[in-house]
C-alpha cells in the first residue's frame, strides 16, 4: 500500500505548536459543570430515538506501581483490597445506565482501560463482565468487539486464557520501550520474555488483534536504542501499533518530576526518532493510520480508512463510528446523543453518587450547531487526510466558503507550505501535512484561539 508520510523538518519546526489530539470536539476543557445528570438523561431519550448501537468504556484505575511517564487518571496502590468497594460501585452504575438505554439496543463494542485493568482478580473479572451482560445487549464474538489494555507486567498466560473465555477478543499492550536503562528511569520494568508470553498466549486463544503501544521522547532514549526495540517488535508481528509522543508536563503531573529533564532527549533528537521510526514501521509493511498510528494493510482500521469509515473516540481510532459511547467508573467519558460527558474524578465523590442512586456525571457539554459541524469537518480531517466540500455542504446544508470564511488565509498558508492543496471542491492533506493533521484541524477550532495552548501537549 502507497505511504503517504513526508517528513520536513523545516515545517515541523514552524507548525509544532501545543494543541489538542481531538479525540472529541468539542475537546475535554470545554466541559462545564453545569450540565448534569438531568441533562446525560436527556441526552440518552435523544440517543434511543435514533437507535443504533452501543459501546461501553470501563475506566479500571488501579496500578501495582507507577510508570514516571504516566499522565493517566490511575490510583497506585498494591493493597488489592482497595478494587473491592470500587467495583460494587461499578456494578451499581451499571445498573443505573442501563436503566437508560433501550435494552434490545446491541453493544457492538466495549473496552476496559485504566490504569491496569488486570489489577483486578480473575473472579472480579468474571463478575464485572457477568453483570454486564446482565444489563446490557452484548454482541456475539463474531461481530462484537472486544478490547482490553493489558499490562504484562499484570498478566500471565493463564490471565489471558481466563480474558477470552469472558469475551474479549483484542488486546492491547504497553511495552514503551525494551531498553534496560530506559525502563529504569521511568520505574517500568519489563522484559521481552514476558510480553512475549502474553503475546503468544493471546495468539493461542484466539485474540483476533494484538495492538502494542509504544512511546518515543523517554530518558536516556537515542534513535539507534529505539529503533532496537522497534526490531523487536515487528520481529513479533502485532496487528497495530502506538508510537506516542511523550508530553513533558510536570507542572501538571507531579509523577513526572521523578524523571530527569536533562535525561530527556533534545527536539531535534525526538524528531530523528520519530523520522527513523515512520521509515522503519512502513519497511516492514506498516501503514500510517495517522496521529502516532500504524496498522497491516489488512486490519480493519486501514480497510476502514480506505473505504473512508475511519471514527476517532476517547479510545483513539475506530471503526464505530455509529456507536453511542457510554462512559463507566471514575473519570470515564461517554458521548451519548448530542453530548459528552464525564464521570466524578475521585472515589470518594464517585461512592457519593452511587450510594445515593445517583448517576456519577460530574461535567459535560451539550453540544451546538457549529459544533457539530466542525465535529464533522475535524473527524473527516483526522481520519482520512480528505475533506469532500460538496458532499458536506449538502449533507449540513451550509455554503463552506461562507462558513469557514474565517479559516482561508489558514488553508492559503498551509497550502502555500504544501501541508494541503484544496479547492472549492475538496480539501486534500498532502504527505507534508500529515504528521501535522492536529495543526491543520486547529484552524477548525472555534475555541482552540480563544484557549491557553498550555492545556496541550506539543503536536510532535
Amino acid at each position: 500500500m502507497k505511504q503517504t508520510v513526508s517528513f520536513d523538518l523545516d515545517l515541523i519546526r514552524r507548525y509544532d505548536a501545543a494543541g489538542p489530539r481531538y479525540t472529541s470536539y468539542p475537546t475535554a476543557v470545554e466541559f462545564d459543570k453545569n450540565f448534569t445528570a438531568d441533562n446525560y438523561r436527556q441526552q440518552a431519550t435523544l440517543s434511543n430515538q435514533r437507535g443504533g448501537p452501543l459501546s461501553l468504556y470501563f475506566h479500571l484505575p488501579f496500578c501495582d506501581t507507577v510508570c514516571f511517564y504516566c499522565a493517566c487518571n490511575k490510583i497506585i496502590t498494591k493493597n488489592r483490597k482497595h478494587a473491592e468497594p470500587y467495583l460494587a460501585n461499578l456494578h451499581k452504575e451499571i445498573a443505573l445506565q442501563a436503566e437508560l438505554f433501550d435494552s434490545d439496543r446491541i453493544v457492538e463494542q466495549l473496552h476496559w482501560g485504566g490504569g491496569t485493568p488486570t489489577f483486578i482478580s480473575h473472579s472480579q473479572m468474571r463478575e464485572l463482565m457477568t453483570i454486564t451482560r446482565q444489563y446490557f445487549n452484548l454482541a456475539d464474538d463474531a461481530t462484537g468487539e472486544y478490547s482490553i489494555e493489558v499490562d504484562p507486567r499484570e498478566a500471565d498466560p493463564e490471565t489471558i486464557t481466563l480474558l477470552r473465555e469472558i469475551g474479549f477478543n483484542r488486546l492491547s499492550l504497553g511495552v514503551q520501550d525494551f531498553n534496560p536503562k530506559v525502563q529504569k528511569a521511568v520505574n517500568r520494568i519489563q522484559s521481552e520474555a514476558e510480553t512475549f508470553a502474553v503475546i503468544d498466549a493471546a495468539r493461542a486463544n484466539g485474540f483476533r488483534s494484538i495492538s502494542l503501544d509504544l512511546i518515543y521522547g523517554l530518558p536516556h532514549q537515542t534513535p539507534d536504542s529505539f529503533a532496537e526495540t522497534l526490531d523487536k517488535i515487528i520481529a513479533v508481528n502485532p496487528d497495530r501499533l502506538s508510537v506516542f509522543n511523550y508530553a513533558h508536563l510536570p507542572e501538571r503531573f507531579k509523577v513526572q518530576r521523578q524523571m530527569k529533564s536533562e535525561d530527556l532527549p533534545l527536539p531535534a533528537v525526538k524528531l530523528e526518532i520519530l523520522q527513523q521510526s515512520i521509515e522503519q514501521l512502513t519497511a516492514a509493511g506498516y501503514v500510517y493510520i495517522g496521529m502516532d498510528h500504524f496498522a497491516k494493510p489488512d486490519d480493519e482500521l486501514a480497510i476502514a480508512q480506505r473505504e473512508n469509515k475511519l471514527y476517532r473516540n476517547f479510545q483513539g481510532y475506530s471503526t464505530h463510528s455509529e456507536c453511542d459511547l457510554i462512559g463507566l467508573g471514575i473519570t470515564s467519558i461517554g458521548s451519548v446523543g448530542d453530548s459528552y460527558s464525564q464521570n466524578q474524578r475521585t472515589l470518594e465523590e464517585y461512592a457519593v453518587s452511587l450510594n445515593n442512586n445517583q448517576l456519577p456525571v460530574f461535567r459535560g457539554i451539550t453540544l451546538n450547531e457549529d459544533d457539530k459541524i466542525r465535529r464533522k469537518v475535524i473527524t473527516k480531517l483526522i481520519c482520512h487526510f480528505s475533506l469532500d466540500i460538496l458532499a458536506l455542504e449538502k449533507e449540513l446544508n451550509i455554503n463552506f466558503a461562507d462558513y469557514f470564511a474565517d479559516v482561508y488565509p489558514k488553508l492559503d498558508q498551509f497550502s502555500q507550505d504544501n501541508l494541503v492543496k484544496y479547492d472549492a471542491t475538496k480539501i486534500e492533506v498532502l504527505p507534508a501535512g500529515h504528521l501535522l493533521i492536529r495543526t491543520i484541524c486547529m484552524a477548525f477550532d472555534r475555541y482552540i484561539q480563544q484557549k491557553n495552548h498550555s492545556r496541550f501537549s506539543k503536536i510532535i
